[in-house]
């Protein structure tokens, strides 16, 4: 196990484009994080510096206490002890499950005895037990995303970064994979670092969760933290698909921009005079049947079965607005009317 940490990274491609900014992170040893966000929000930039491909253009990166890149370091990526799984499994064809997995040891110079059992023992680990011999052409995408995952893990690494490793996985063997995971990589004590697009994984799978803005860390915390408490509404929008409204608070008042929606700031956290933006999560909106002449007045646009709850949309006064609603299901067309449970203020 090691930790990894990132102190005032910052990393700036050619041209001037901002990779990363002012990243500082702190990984524990047997911690799995999870790094999400939108498209060109630093996520894999960060992995690829941690790994080793990319340099930060200030900052450091240390691995186990080791300064692997800054103050005059520049480990390559094969020295940093590190192992990593991608999307694309990347097996060589012409290997067979066996010798893909041992490959890493051959590079180490491990005598043939070891590595036959190193491998054995690696491959039990993921649960392919007895497979050395098969050729990956005959596994499904399943078994070879285990044995890239065991190739990464058959040299002991200090860590393990993934980079969207589930991602051509198929439901349900997708499911059941990251159940076998998070288990494997808990039974292994190693320290984990994945980047995945499926906010419900990071979430599912992680002990916190980082959510990547611009190259910047928007709120790094427990997948509890970042769903109850979001620290802005860009976290409240990308990770729960909150409604975000913006408007200005006056008097006591939440007045909307573009709606006729006033709330008062008892139900409003981080309230506080001024322009900015009102996030409120679809759990935090309530409906109720009929609708008298007031601002929540609404037509249900769409209503979508969940197993615990249903994803609602509401048309209000030319507005959309997401709703999860628990109990009977609302149909299409009917008139409801909205009530604001909760919300949190983003100051402009």
């Amino acid at each position: 196990m090691s930790t990894i940490s990132l102190d005032a990274v910052d990393l700036e491609y050619p041209g001037g484009s901002v990779g990363l900014a002012a990243i500082d992170l702190h990984i524990d040893d047997g911690e799995f994080l999870a790094l999400v966000g939108p498209s060109g929000s630093g996520k894999t930039t960060l992995l690829r510096t941690v790994a080793g491909f990319l340099e930060p253009t200030s900052g450091t990166v240390t691995i186990g206490g080791d300064v692997v890149a800054g103050r005059g370091a520049s480990v390559a990526p094969e020295h940093r002890g590190l192992g990593m799984v991608f999307q694309q499994h990347a097996l060589w064809p012409h290997r067979t499950v066996g010798k893909n997995v041992a490959y890493p040891l051959e590079l180490a110079g491990m005598s043939r005895s070891d590595r036959k059992k190193r491998v054995a023992d690696v491959l039990e680990l993921v649960g392919l037990p007895g497979l050395e011999s098969r050729n990956p052409a005959t596994l499904s995408g399943g078994q070879r995303q285990r044995v890239a995952l065991a190739r990464a893990l058959v040299r002991s690494p200090r860590a393990l970064l993934l980079d969207e490793a589930l991602a051509a996985l198929d439901e349900p063997l997708r499911d059941r994979l990251r159940l076998e995971l998070r288990s494997l990589t808990r039974a292994a004590e190693l320290t984990v670092v994945h980047v995945t697009h499926d906010r419900s994984e990071a979430l599912a799978l992680a002990d916190r969760v980082a959510v990547l803005d611009g190259g910047r860390i928007a709120q790094i915390g427990t997948p509890e933290e970042l769903v109850t408490r979001p620290a802005s509404a860009f976290v409240a929008s990308f990770l729960s698909d909150a409604n975000v409204i913006s408007g200005v608070i006056d008097g006591g008042r939440f007045h909307a921009d573009d709606h006729p929606l006033e709330l008062t700031v008892d139900v409003i956290e981080n309230a506080r005079d001024g322009r900015g933006s009102l996030a409120v999560l679809p759990a935090d909106l309530s409906l109720s049947s009929g609708f008298p002449h007031d601002c929540g007045a609404g037509v249900v646009t769409s209503s979508l079965f969940g197993r615990e709850t249903s994803d609602v949309v509401v048309l209000s006064h030319g507005r959309s607005f997401r709703c999860s609603v628990r109990g009977p299901r609302p149909s299409v067309g009917d008139e409801v009317t909205i009530t604001v449970e909760r919300g949190l203020f983003d100051p402009a």
